[in-house]
C-alpha cells in the first residue's frame, strides 16, 4: 500500500471517529435531558396522585 493511500485512509478514519464522538456527546446530553424531564413528570404525577388520595379521604369523612 502506498504511503499516500494509508494517510488518506487514516484521515478518513479520524474524521469518522471525531463525528462518532460528537454524536455520542449529543446523545448523552439528550439522554440527560430526557431523564430530567421524566423525573419532573414523575414528581408531578406523585403530587397529583396525593391530591386525589387526599380528596378521596375527605369525601369519606362526615
Amino acid at each position: 500500500m502506498e504511503r499516500s493511500t494509508i494517510e488518506a485512509r487514516l484521515a478518513d478514519l479520524r474524521r469518522e471517529f471525531d463525528g462518532g464522538q460528537k454524536l455520542l456527546r449529543e446523545l448523552e446530553a439528550k439522554q440527560m435531558e430526557v431523564r430530567d424531564t421524566l423525573l419532573r413528570i414523575g414528581g408531578a404525577m406523585q403530587v397529583l396522585e396525593e391530591l386525589l388520595a387526599g380528596e378521596s379521604g375527605k369525601a369519606g369523612s362526615p
